[in-house]
């Protein structure tokens, strides 16, 4: 399977629920690397790169991240891979 990356900003109630840290917990077990980081709109952006049914799989626990959390919307972009990350990280 190829290795694929994703962009998604995720809007809603996603800031001050845990977001950050069950983001990168689901992306440690999907063997993801790349960042999630709040925004100063409010939303959440996440980075991403790894097998495309693992990507898929974050994306889609993305659209309700953790039962804290209210999303409303996740846009979704495809880029190409980069091999840019060693490790999936939060940036603060």
């Amino acid at each position: 399977m190829a290795n694929k990356r994703v962009e998604l900003i995720i809007r809603g109630r996603v800031q001050g629920v845990f977001f950050r840290a069950a983001a990168q917990r689901e992306a440690r077990r999907l063997g993801i690397t790349g960042f999630v980081k709040n925004r100063t709109d409010g939303s959440v952006e996440i980075t991403a790169e790894g097998e495309e049914d693992s990507i898929k799989e974050l994306t889609s626990w993305s659209n309700h991240g953790p039962s804290a959390a209210r999303v409303d919307n996740v846009d979704v972009r495809w880029r190409g891979y980069t091999g840019d990350f060693p490790e999936f990280s939060i940036i603060d």
